[in-house]
């Protein structure tokens, strides 16, 4: 590069933070500047968006004829959607850009947190030793909280925004409690870096128990023992200067792996799946929707489309008659009012499915209008993915059109057998439900029922069988044999009867048959037992179902961390 040889004074360089009105002073700054050769700083424009469309007429005005020296330097916020950025296009093609990205990765997180104190810091506090060691875990923390968030739903439910203040606030507060106690007060100090610093950004239960896990592990007594590791192969580092901490993690970090989080490598393999998935949807998405292109592939697009239609016409069944099944039942138990429940939302869905299908086929036969609607349902046949209208009246799903198609006819033969006699299917598929929770409260309410318990005093029991669906010929007499579900993050291993370490490559593998049946709280054995969220699907989040206490022999932190859940669906 070729060396400016350019010294910096107060009238050389000129510095404008904009925003409370500075634009006037920003202009006669470039002109200035245009002029002598001088550098001009303009900070944070994305403040001022009014005034950028005369900032890019005045770059324009100075781009020729201009000292050859004179150098102009923005900055600005990214813009946190699309449709919201302001910086003209003119500015953004004439410049060079330079952007700021977060590090990615555990070695570079943990540098960077770490880079937000000094030797100063780790001398400031008189129980150095105490200090130190948990100041490096909280830097690890740091780093594990904010990274985890790039394995999706399996990383967090929902995505957060921990920040570095975050953590020199938790710092702060562990000096003070270190010079104010005698003993380290672990519990507090936990507590209010897992509750209220970090815990203050989160808004959904599971994570909050993943927060409050991760610092359980990391900032406990035996960390001034030499014996906790932070991550397999990464101890905790003893008494060191500042410099050596960042040689250590150098030296020590295994290189990055899903292991550094507590994750298993499948939760790598699952969220790469998915982000490709995702950009060749987006590809799909972009394809030309003219069905008018030229000789042989004309039509083509309303032909797929027309077949599928008819197909799907074809194969939709009539509605239920709930009158007519009302009358046959003599006695409305708990399971008679959720298959009611079903037919109902059924016939809601199919009439919503039937309506729309017939509609285009009309707008594709020119008969109507085809209006946006119609629009979105052919570009969403033609593309394999479910139909918007169709989404707000069914149940949460991520399978393709075609797949979950074949799931609702499934779905529809399962609840014409169940409302054939009204007899328990001898096991239930519980996916095959649109709200799965009426289902498992019901196993509740009936047997409160049969032997006079109150219903706010009972749980559901879950023993995991060592069976397929196939095996049972007739339902328990109480309670549910349940079928369907699958784990994420681990496997069942249905010889010991017990959570254990995934497979490589098996995403989610399926679980044997489920005997769930209700008992009072008390009688509950929550010794070895890791209480596993149940979801409807990979999103995690909203689709959450019920909580099922599972057999384990190791600690079920080890589950926790690893984002260990069941699914309706994969």
């Amino acid at each position: 590069g070729k060396k400016l040889g350019y010294t910096f004074n107060n009238r050389n360089f000129h510095n404008v933070s904009l925003g409370q009105g500075q634009e006037v002073v920003a202009e006669q700054a470039l002109d200035l500047a245009a002029k002598e050769g001088h550098w001009v700083i303009l900070q944070n424009i994305h403040l001022v968006a009014k005034w950028l469309s005369s900032l890019e007429k005045k770059l324009e005005q100075h781009s020729e004829g201009s000292h050859q020296n004179f150098r102009v330097f923005i900055s600005a916020e990214p813009a946190p959607s699309p449709d919201s950025h302001v910086i003209p296009q003119g500015i953004l093609e004439n410049s060079i850009k330079i952007t700021s990205e977060a590090p990615t990765g555990m070695h570079a997180n943990l540098h960077k947190a770490l880079d937000n104190f000094s030797q100063d810091t780790l001398e400031m506090c008189t129980r150095e030793n105490e200090f130190k060691s948990i100041l490096f875990a909280l830097c690890y923390f740091h780093a594990v909280v904010a990274e985890r968030r790039k394995f999706g739903p399996q990383g967090w439910n929902r995505p957060y925004p921990f920040n570095t203040g975050d953590l020199t606030i938790s710092v702060n507060v562990l000096y003070n409690y270190l010079e104010a106690s005698s003993k380290v007060p672990y519990d507090d100090l936990r507590y209010l870096f897992g509750e209220i610093m970090y815990g203050g950004h989160i808004t959904d239960d599971w994570d909050r128990r993943l927060c409050k896990t991760y610092l359980e592990e990391f900032i406990k007594p035996e960390m001034l023992e030499g014996e906790l590791l932070l991550a397999p192969g990464f101890p905790l580092p003893g008494n060191m200067d500042y410099n050596g901490y960042h040689q250590y993690i150098d030296a020590a970090l295994p290189p990055e792996s899903s292991y550094l989080y507590g994750l298993h490598p499948n939760a790598e393999i699952g969220f790469l799946t998915q982000t490709s998935e995702k950009l060749f949807r987006i590809l799909l998405e972009m394809q030309p929707r003219d069905t008018s292109m030229g000789e042989g592939g004309g039509g083509t697009r309303e032909e797929t489309v027309k077949a599928l239609l008819e197909e799907m016409l074809e194969k939709l069944m009539d509605e239920f008659n709930i009158a007519e099944l009302m009358a046959k039942v003599e006695e409305r138990t708990p399971y008679v009012v959720v298959a009611f429940q079903e037919c109902e939302r059924m016939n809601i869905l199919t009439g919503e499915i039937k309506r729309s299908l017939k509609e285009l086929d009309l707008g594709l036969k020119g008969e109507l209008t085809m209006t946006s609607d119609m629009e979105n349902l052919q570009n969403a046949l033609f593309l394999d993915t479910v139909p918007e209208s169709w989404i707000k009246k069914a149940y949460p799903s991520t399978a393709s059109l075609g797949t979950w198609f074949a799931d609702l006819l499934t779905h529809i033969k399962e609840l014409e057998a169940w409302t054939g006699d009204f007899s328990l299917p001898s096991a239930v598929w519980l996916a095959g439900f649109f709200n799965p929770q009426s289902f498992l409260t019901a196993i509740m309410q009936s047997t409160a029922r049969k032997n006079e318990w109150p219903l706010d005093k009972m749980t559901l029991q879950c023993d995991v069988t060592k069976k397929n669906r196939e095996d049972f010929a007739s339902p328990p007499r109480e309670g549910a044999y349940v079928h369907g579900l699958f784990m994420e993050g681990a496997r069942w291993d249905a010889q010991t009867g017990i959570i254990t370490d995934a497979r490589l490559k098996e995403l989610t593998p399926a679980m044997p048959v489920i005997f769930i049946k209700a008992i009072p709280a008390d009688k509950q054995d929550t010794r070895s037992v890791y209480p596993c969220p149940v979801y409807k699907t990979r999103q995690r989040g909203p689709t959450y179902v019920w909580t099922f206490n599972l057999k384990t022999r190791e600690n079920p932190s080890k589950w926790v961390l690893a984002g260990v859940a069941l699914l309706l669906q994969t």
